[in-house]
């Protein structure tokens, strides 16, 4: 794919991986879409990013359909097509199965879960005419359990075989579809404030690069499922 002026849509992409994956994009010409529940916070991003013509900040809960609705429709609106779309926006509340809050498990499961089927619904009628590319964010955590992490668990292991499955569906219409399962990475997620310590860990350039990569594959070649971990874990 030839990312100039295609269009693509990154949900939570104000921080973390979805930031690091609009500059990589933005630099290889793209225009890009990104959102957030906060439509303050994604304005301010947006202004990082880049111009007005080439990034739209959009407020948008992925909990909610209407609001993906909405988000993907102004895509259309301002640009005309939608090309890519990464299901990145995801929450994580870690406790023991007996200590975890209800609410932490329906934030989770609303968010991470819902999500990536909201995400999709609302843009797939525009990624076939597009013949796009459809992505979601899990993690390592979607194929190997912790202790304290049933909900979390519970959500990634969903969006692995969601997105799996997605993609059999899918193919028939030229859309293709991964998933990125990254180990640990350098961002906000759970409270965490990157800084040096974090060094070792994926940086979310890294992730999009990896996008970049899948974009540019040969069509003719789908890698559908993709763990990605730090070379050398942080050593005490």
């Amino acid at each position: 794919m030839d990312l100039k002026n295609k269009v693509v849509y990154i949900t939570g992409g104000s921080k973390g991986i979805g930031y690091g994956v609009a500059v990589t994009l933005l630099e290889a010409g793209a225009r890009v879409a990104v959102s957030g529940r906060t439509l303050s916070t994604v304005e301010e991003a947006a202004k990082q990013l880049g111009s007005e013509d080439r990034v739209l900040a959009l407020a948008s809960d992925v909990s909610k359909h209407g609001d993906e609705k909405a988000a993907v429709q102004k895509i259309l609106d301002k640009w005309g097509q939608l090309d890519v779309v990464l299901a990145n926006a995801g929450v994580g509340y870690f406790a023991p199965v007996d200590e975890l809050e209800d609410d932490a498990w329906h934030k989770m499961i609303d968010t991470n879960l819902n999500g990536v089927f909201h995400t999709l619904k609302a843009s797939v009628e525009a990624l076939k005419k597009s013949k796009g590319y459809y992505i979601t964010l899990a993690s390592l955590a979607g194929t190997n359990f912790f202790a304290s992490g049933a909900g979390y668990n519970a959500t990634k292991f969903g969006v692995v075989g969601f997105t799996q499955a997605a993609m059999l569906d899918l193919r028939k219409y030229d859309i293709k579809v991964s998933t990125i399962m990254p180990g640990s990475v350098a961002t906000h997620f759970a409270g965490n404030e990157p800084d040096e310590k974090d060094a070792w860990k994926i940086q979310p350039e890294d992730i999009g690069e990896l996008v970049l990569d899948l974009l540019k594959m040969n069509p003719r070649t789908l890698p559908s499922k993709i763990e990605v971990r730090p070379t050398r874990p942080d050593k005490k």
